[in-house]
């Protein structure tokens, strides 16, 4: 029995019109050149008070057909925060590494760079939760788990100081101190102590 064609839908959406531009399409697939159908691409969602990307986009005074506009600045900065690594980011944006670099060292793009280095914390802090996730619940069975929560470890935030150890003299205290009262310490104060 031959098959019969279905009868065209009357509530699929019409095509945009051609003047309006297309929305931005992020790749979800590993391997970016899979990605031969719609249902391997999203369009990304951007909250409104996401203070990560509260910042201002640099904008191109000519651009190209592959400039990096202000929306695929923000999809990065928000997929860098999500990976923590700027090759991953880049390669779902579909821009190069070359020329996110260049964008980020242009004159005036310094707001960019700036979102670029704390959405880099940002995902450099996931990786360390999941580093940490991963050697608590493995670490009993699993030497390697324990090999990566003790790398954490000794890298993580080397910028924490532990508050035991913040006396007068400590450049913390120091640094607190001046705050607050507009005086550094002397050195000579604290070395009969």
């Amino acid at each position: 029995m031959p098959r019969k064609r279905p009868a065209p839908a009357t509530d699929t959406p019409a095509a945009p019109p051609p003047d309006r531009p297309r929305p931005l399409l992020v790749n979800t697939r590993a391997t970016p050149r899979q990605a031969t159908s719609a249902a391997a691409f999203t369009q990304p969602v951007f909250d409104d008070d996401d203070p990560l990307l509260d910042f201002l986009p640099y904008i191109h005074t000519a651009p190209r057909r592959n400039s990096i506009l202000p929306d695929v600045q923000r999809v990065f900065i928000r997929e860098l925060a999500a990976t923590g690594t700027v090759t991953a980011a880049a390669r779902r944006v579909g821009k190069s590494l070359e020329a996110l670099y260049k964008l980020r060292a242009r004159p005036g793009a310094a707001d960019f760079a700036r979102a670029w280095d704390e959405a880099l914390e940002w995902g450099v802090m996931r990786l360390e939760d999941c580093a940490l996730e991963r050697a608590l619940a493995e670490g009993a069975n699993n030497p390697r788990a324990n090999s990566m929560l003790c790398f954490v470890i000794r890298h993580r935030s080397h910028h924490m100081v532990d508050a035991r150890m913040v006396r007068p003299g400590h450049w913390l205290y120091e640094r607190i101190r001046y705050e607050l009262t507009g005086e550094w310490g002397d050195e000579e104060d604290y070395a009969d102590r």
